[in-house]
């Protein structure tokens, strides 16, 4: 029957328009040329869809936020980049976390899940072989004259065999879909990665945090006790009327003013440490024995290992990410495409079949078996199939726009993390000389209100003006370190680590 009377057929059996047909064509006297027509498939076929190239970006040449006496050009090895605070605990603290981190297990997961699904998508490259065995029992209608009267009206039918069937990829459907399978995989292990970069910088930048809350911790505690120490002075010359009682209570508030400081700093430390241990994949409280004694916060004395902007493309996992799901898109427009061509397919089944199963082992009696080819070509799909193909085209055009863009963050993430590091260096070396005045105000201020030529209100206030300067001047200490991480982590270091 040919493919017009076929669809014929179904219209006059008022099949409803907006299904799809197809034309199957088994074949049956093909034997003697299917060795031929199955080497000629294997030969001429083809991959249909565009074959994947790396998009080309323009990218800059140099970094429009560093001064050319400070960049390191150089290639720059930035895959353990926390060893150049030269911290032990925080290399430990690291360990750890590449060890147990939740996030991480989960992201190594989907890699094992991304490789099992390429598996499933590869096996349809495969012949597929099934072999089966059953056993019924049945009775006849004793009223149908056409079969025999003598004949049993119940019989037995014992059956078993395998069969057989592979589609063969002329026009590399199948193919294109594991090669979307293998970038999906590729995608999964960049998406470890950039797990793994994220949190290496979090437990980094927390472990900083927590030291340069112990370091503002000592700044308020010493306060405390020299301003402790000055209150039990003036409120004795109060007491004894050598000074007004002004001076005692204003001594007072900063003592209360500067202790009210410490209960948000607690707050804060063990909050910090719980975030540590919990990145660590432990219980929020494990960590506290080992990170609650203090610490000087780390010092680094390396260079910016800026390189050059064209490093991202190579280095950062969430650009290469998006460069994969790219490569995963464009293959699946091959997957759309072979869908409007012709599917051949070669079949068959060998088995035993007997009525008794004494006579199964008989082979030359019980044995049954077919082979041929087939071709099945959708004819009418309602637009569905190039409908499918648009999407797919639309799906790649995403995320050709997604890489771009993700470039071009990339590209900002390390602009901001390079201006960060510069600015807030220059701030804490002003903020040196400011501490250094400070001290020397606040020396002034008690020399000259001893010797009666000032006010007490210009020691609290050249006190409290150390004390504003102090603290500042170890937020900074802090925000340049946590600066240098996140320049690591915007120039996609610390991947490369296995734990």
């Amino acid at each position: 029957m040919s493919g017009n009377e076929s669809i014929q057929n179904h219209q006059r059996k008022g099949t409803v328009c907006n299904r799809d047909y197809y034309l199957t064509w088994p074949l049956k006297k093909s034997a003697a040329w299917l060795p031929l027509l199955v080497i000629g498939l294997l030969v001429t076929g083809c991959a249909v869809g565009p074959d994947y190239r790396s998009p080309d970006l323009s990218m800059p040449e140099s970094w429009s936020e560093q001064s050319a006496d400070k960049a390191v050009i150089a290639p720059v090895s930035i895959a353990q980049w926390w060893k150049a605070f030269n911290d032990p605990m925080l290399d430990s603290l690291i360990a750890q976390a590449v060890e147990s981190n939740h996030d991480l297990r989960i992201a190594e997961a989907r890699i094992r899940e991304a490789r099992a699904l390429h598996r499933v998508t590869a096996s349809d490259l495969w012949p597929t072989v099934n072999t089966a065995g059953s056993y019924s029992r049945s009775r006849r209608s004793i009223g149908n004259t056409s079969i025999p009267q003598a004949a049993p009206v119940e019989r037995n039918l014992f059956q078993t065999g395998f069969d057989a069937s592979w589609e063969v990829d002329v026009f590399g459907g199948s193919r294109r879909a594991t090669e979307a399978a293998k970038a999906d995989i590729d995608a999964a292990v960049e998406n470890r990665r950039d797990a793994q970069i994220t949190l290496l910088a979090e437990v980094a930048r927390n472990y900083i945090e927590l030291r340069g809350l112990q370091r503002r911790m000592d700044i308020f505690s010493s306060s405390v006790q020299m301003q402790e120490d000055a209150v039990s002075i003036i409120r004795a010359k109060y007491q004894s009327g050598l000074i007004s009682e002004l001076d005692s209570v204003q001594a007072e508030s900063l003592l209360a003013s500067t202790k009210a400081q410490i209960p948000a700093l607690e707050n804060s430390i063990k909050q910090t440490i719980h975030r540590i241990s919990v990145l660590l994949g432990k219980n929020p409280g494990d960590m506290t024995s080992s990170l609650l004694p203090k610490k000087p916060i780390p010092i680094s004395t390396s260079e910016i290992p800026a390189g050059l902007p064209s490093d991202l493309l190579r280095r950062r996992p969430d650009v290469r990410y998006a460069e994969r799901s790219l490569a995963a898109a464009t293959a699946r427009i091959g997957v759309a495409k072979a869908e409007l061509f012709p599917r051949f397919s070669l079949t068959g089944n060998f088995g035993l079949q007997a009525e008794e199963l004494r006579i199964i082992p008989m082979t030359g009696i019980s044995r049954y078996w077919s082979f041929g080819p087939a071709i099945r070509w959708p004819i009418f799909s309602a637009g569905r199939i190039r409908a499918n193909i648009r999407a797919q085209g639309e799906r790649q055009t995403q995320a050709l726009l997604t890489y771009e863009k993700t470039v071009l963050l990339a590209l900002e993430d390390a602009e901001n993390a390079l201006v960060a590091c510069d600015t807030e260096q220059v701030r804490r070396r002003n903020l040196y000389d400011a501490v250094a005045a400070s001290q020397r105000s606040v020396e002034l201020a008690t020399e000259l209100y001893i010797k009666g030529m000032t006010g007490f209100l210009n020691v609290l206030d050249a006190r409290r003006s150390l004390l504003q300067t102090e603290d500042e001047l170890a937020l900074s200490e802090r925000a340049v370190l946590q600066n240098l991480v996140f320049l690591y982590k915007a120039l996609g270091g610390g991947w490369e680590v296995r734990g």
